[in-house]
């Protein structure tokens, strides 16, 4: 029997994982699907690690949670790129930018000719816009891939192919990270349809993640490697996980060429749906009942939030205390 059964292999299962081999904690991974990635939210994330960004639509407790992920990913992965995050804005919706940039002195103005010296690619680009120099990225997918091989190198291994249930299972503690597929036994917890797609386009070279506010579709798009960026992501009230809209593509797009019309000869290669798990407030959280912790709640700020959320469940594991204030679920 393991100290420790960990249900999922998403960036809330992983990181926990992570954070209890820290800690000498003996575990065990339990995933349903086949390969890593495969059905999963994780996969199709943007993997930026922009908690000053976030204030602009999240609570100010994402900020304060999403300040531990740039170091946690350092010592985890092989790669974390820190060259800031850049938030944009048509001059109509320059209000927006104020708005944001009075929440903090994080960030600084830059305007058209700075926009061009630090992005040559989006020299076209007449709006101003506001520069974080401490923000990060990550890419999820290799990202995922680096964790699953730091667990490997401490002889940990995830068994795949198991569609487990916590009755299932023998271990003294129980930590339940399958994301929505948790609802049955967590209650609060609702589905947010997210669609995203990749780009390849040689005709731009973006070096660091950038964020274009818009009153009707806001995007953002995400260098990855060999010419490829992802864009993202819709914010559906819905918990269907298939279907990629046909309005949802176009608001996407226009808002992609929106900042530059590179963007409009890009090729499209590939198109991700998933529902993202969150409570009604969209702040992720742990639950705990009987030897179960359920790790969950993570919105659309898997990678960014994971960390917080992994160091509050090892905390609860091997302390008492910990343990003893984490509320429990209905």
């Amino acid at each position: 029997m393991s100290e420790v059964a960990i249900i999922g292999a998403g960036v809330a299962g992983l990181t926990c994982a992570c954070e209890l081999v820290d800690r000498k904690i003996d575990i065990c991974i339990y995933e349903q699907t086949m390969r890593l990635g495969e059905g999963s939210c994780s996969w199709f994330a943007g993997g930026m690690l922009a908690p000053y960004c976030e204030r602009d639509t999240a609570e100010h407790e994402v900020m304060l949670s999403g300040m531990v992920a740039k170091k946690w990913w350092q010592e985890h992965i092989t790669e974390v790129t820190q060259n800031g995050s850049l938030v944009l804005a048509l001059p109509r919706d320059r209000n927006e930018l104020k708005r944001l940039s009075r929440l903090g002195k994080q960030c600084h103005w830059v305007d058209q000719q700075e926009i061009a010296t630090i992005e040559p690619g989006l020299s076209d680009f007449s709006g101003p816009g506001l520069l974080f120099p401490d923000e990060a990225h990550l890419n999820p997918r290799k990202a995922l891939q680096d964790l699953v091989h730091y667990l490997e190198m401490r002889n940990v291994s995830i068994q795949f192919n198991q569609a487990v249930t916590i009755e299932d299972l023998d271990a003294k503690v129980i930590l339940d990270c399958r994301g929505y597929n948790s609802h049955h036994d967590l209650g609060g917890i609702r589905g947010v349809k997210g669609e995203m797609m990749i780009l390849r386009t040689e005709d731009i070279s973006l070096s660091r993640p950038v964020r274009l506010l818009h009153p009707r579709q806001p995007i953002y798009i995400v260098p990855r490697i060999n010419h490829q960026y992802m864009l993202g992501a819709t914010l559906i009230e819905n918990n269907e996980r298939t279907r990629f809209s046909v309005r949802s593509m176009l608001d996407l797009l226009n808002s992609a060429v929106l900042l530059s019309s590179s963007f409009g000869e890009a090729e499209i290669i590939e198109l991700g749906v998933d529902i993202r798990p969150a409570f009604d407030d969209n702040v992720p959280r742990l639950y705990r009942k009987d030897n179960v912790i359920f790790v969950n709640g993570l919105y659309r700020h898997g990678f960014l939030l994971g960390p917080s959320l992994a160091i509050q469940a090892a905390d609860a594991v091997v302390n008492s205390d910990s343990w003893g204030k984490l509320p429990q679920c209905a």
